[in-house]
């Protein structure tokens, strides 16, 4: 859990300054679960040059509740909280003296957005809170007050944890639990799953990562591993410690997060999926008569591939479908049954090519008119799916044929242009892997839809 916290104070010299308001958003990774916004009575006047700033005056504050008044709410929200503010040596320091004048010792771990946009979010032209969001296209309103700077901070941090492939934030805050000796049961950690579209991360007592997973419906998947008989699922019930998740919204996402984050962090449990799991191929060879022959193979990375598969009996089914839509001879396509002679309804289908009805050049034709429809080797789009709310939307960006990312935007601040949406985007390696999830994707759902630039 995280306390996301922003102070104004009255200005003057260090640590002298009193607050004169604080906003604090307790955060669980997806969203907000308690709030505490209060104006202060710092018992000082406040520097001019505040005022201007944050448009807080002395005469607002006379009314306002002194720092001992809302001291208790402030220990209670952001107990068990690791706190996060922008700039957070300085919010925390603010808190920390206030406390200690009151002859209480406040501490607590905290993270920086600054810093933590600075390595995830690297090449911003500034990383003053206001500049950082409007490049990332955050929403923030009421700028230099307490709840309009925390609640940008909150979507900051979000979409900074989407960022952290390597997971170091969340298996920080899982290290905290563990120095408390908490040790939930398999029960209590599976009833706190959402049973929503997304990833999971399941930690050891360590707070490692033993396996990434993800599902459609997060709860439902987790209690499969807990309850499962198999070597690997009984392996994973002695060890697990805690399972922390993402939602996604979009399975799409979530299937190319599942590929990237396994690759990077390599869990114990996941080692089928650390290489790639797509080993067979979909290639064309050309017959002795000249006709284009779509053939499923063992992968060989020496030749090139127009899609691939987990096993061979998925390729030769896709092989199946793609022949029947377009009308392609399933004997010159290695799908010919020997032992019943050509079926003559096919040949019908297929305008009988494999019996000379048919010229190589027009058979050709439907063959690379399949072929194009299937891959995006040079296509420019993004495609539009599902976001985590409804009122939100995921993106993924391809780029000259290339897997640039992924993002989620809000539906009030519409992404108009794809250099704006290049701002915002959570980089992701193109690999194989990500091309192949992608072009399966597409071909087996529909999406919400697909801009071309």
């Amino acid at each position: 859990m995280y306390a996301i916290l922003d102070i104004e104070t009255t200005g003057g010299q260090f640590n002298e300054e009193g607050i004169t308001e604080i906003a604090i958003y307790k955060f669980d990774g997806l969203e907000v679960v308690d709030q505490f916004i209060s104006l202060v009575n710092p018992e000082k006047p406040i520097q001019p040059f505040v005022v201007k700033l944050t448009g807080i005056n002395n005469a607002m504050l006379r009314s306002a509740p002194k720092f001992y008044e809302v001291a208790k709410r402030i220990i209670e929200i952001t107990e068990g909280c690791i706190v996060v503010a922008h700039n957070a040596s300085f919010d925390y320091r603010i808190l920390r003296t206030e406390f200690s004048r009151l002859g209480y010792d406040y501490i607590k771990p905290t993270l920086c957005t600054v810093e933590l946009a600075q390595k995830l979010i690297p090449g911003q032209p500034s990383y003053s809170l206001g500049k950082l969001v409007r490049s990332l296209g955050i929403p923030v309103t009421d700028r230099h007050r307490a709840s309009g700077d925390a609640l940008a901070t909150v979507k900051l941090f979000k979409m900074i944890l989407s960022k952290d492939v390597e997971k170091t934030i969340v298996i920080s805050l899982i290290k905290a639990e563990i120095k408390k000796g908490l040790s939930p049961k398999l029960l209590d950690i599976a009833e706190s799953m959402p049973s929503r579209t997304g990833i999971y991360y399941i930690h050891n007592e360590k707070g490692d990562l033993i396996y990434i997973g993800k599902s459609k419906n997060i709860k439902k998947r987790i209690n499969q591993h807990f309850t499962g008989t198999s070597g690997k699922s009984k392996k994973i019930q002695r060890e697990v410690f805690a399972v922390t998740y993402e939602e996604t919204g979009s399975e799409l996402i979530a299937l190319l997060k599942e590929s990237e984050e396994i690759k990077i962090n390599k869990p114990i449990y996941n080692r089928s999926q650390r290489k790639t799991i797509f080993q067979y191929a979909l290639y064309t060879e050309k017959t002795a008569e000249g006709y284009l022959a779509l053939k499923v193979l063992k992968a060989d990375g020496r030749k090139k591939e127009i899609t691939s598969f987990v096993t061979l009996q998925e390729g030769r089914n896709f092989l199946f479908r793609i022949t029947a839509e377009y009308q392609l001879c399933q004997k010159i396509n290695g799908l010919y049954d020997t032992n019943n002679g050509c079926f003559q309804l096919k040949i019908k289908e297929c305008h009988g090519a494999c019996m000379g009805q048919e010229s190589p050049e027009l058979y050709n034709e439907r063959v690379e008119e399949c072929l194009a429809k299937m891959q995006f080797d040079s296509n420019n789009m993004v495609v539009i799916d599902r976001g985590r709310t409804v009122e939100e939307r995921s993106a993924v960006l391809i780029e000259n044929g290339v897997y640039k990312g992924y993002c989620f935007f809000d539906l009030n601040y519409q992404v108009s242009n794809v250099e704006i949406l290049k701002n915002i985007i959570i980089p992701m390696q193109h690999n194989r892997d990500t091309k192949t999830i992608i072009q399966g994707y597409l071909r087996r759902h529909k999406v919400i839809r697909i801009v071309k630039f």
